[in-house]
């Protein structure tokens, strides 16, 4: 990589193994090219996985993460192998959702994000966690998350 930008990134063009926990994964940033327009990055993660704390089993997701950038845009791979590194981690659902929305809040200030967790159902039951940062900005477009209500999510 030849922008100066850009130097700083580790994981982005090399072979990076999946992160042992979230806690010792790492977030990369790269600087907005546009800060001074109010829009929207929205990434999905239909396949996210981690694994239930008391039992030890998997429990699924499929995770929306919508924010208006500020100053900085999370790097996409490496937001993949933070998400990544919850498949062999306990926590319960709420701790999951929230826990990673503020770990992209701490990587790269947003000027406002919300995460939305759609979770497929344990013991007969979906939990879904909703959480964001306080009223979107004004004139921001903000799509729907485009998850459906749990009727066989899919």
């Amino acid at each position: 990589m030849t922008d100066p930008n850009y130097r700083d990134l580790k994981l982005l063009g090399t072979h990076a193994a999946l992160p042992e926990s979230p806690d010792v994964a790492v977030l990369e940033r790269v600087p907005n090219p546009h800060p001074g327009d109010t829009y929207l990055v929205r990434f999905t993660a239909p396949e996210f996985t981690t694994l239930c704390p008391v039992t030890g089993q998997p429990d699924f997701a499929h995770l929306v993460i919508d924010y208006a950038p500020g100053g900085f845009l999370i790097e996409s791979k490496s937001l993949k192998l933070f998400l990544g590194s919850f498949r062999n981690h306990g926590n319960f659902h709420e701790d999951c959702t929230i826990g990673i929305a503020k770990r992209v809040i701490a990587a790269i200030a947003p000027t406002w994000l919300r995460i939305g967790g759609y979770w497929y159902p344990r013991g007969g039951m979906p939990i879904d966690v909703f959480w964001q940062t306080g009223a979107p900005p004004q004139g921001l477009w903000l799509p729907d998350p485009g998850v459906q209500p749990y009727r066989g999510r899919g």
